[in-house]
């Protein structure tokens, strides 16, 4: 029960990570926009990958995998 509240609240802590990050680097977002969406696309591919996987740690690498999208895609949407 801890442990997915842990889980939950490093999700939550992604989008103030991203929003953070994007006023922290705002003259590099013009040329890092498609390459973050690049990372966030092969995240998710890495995501499913690691569902059909019978790996010990699974759950962690995927919610740390999650926390990768939703900082890139925070980062992406600020620079819009």
């Amino acid at each position: 029960m801890l442990t997915n509240l842990l889980y939950l609240l490093l999700l939550i802590i992604g989008i103030p990570t991203g929003l953070w990050l994007s006023k922290l680097c705002e003259e590099e977002l013009k040329a890092w926009r498609k390459r973050l969406f690049i990372i966030s696309v092969i995240c998710f591919v890495l995501v499913v990958v690691m569902l059909f996987t019978n790996f010990l740690y699974k759950i962690p690498i995927i919610i740390s995998l999650f926390f990768i999208i939703i900082v890139c895609l925070t980062i992406i949407w600020r620079s819009n």
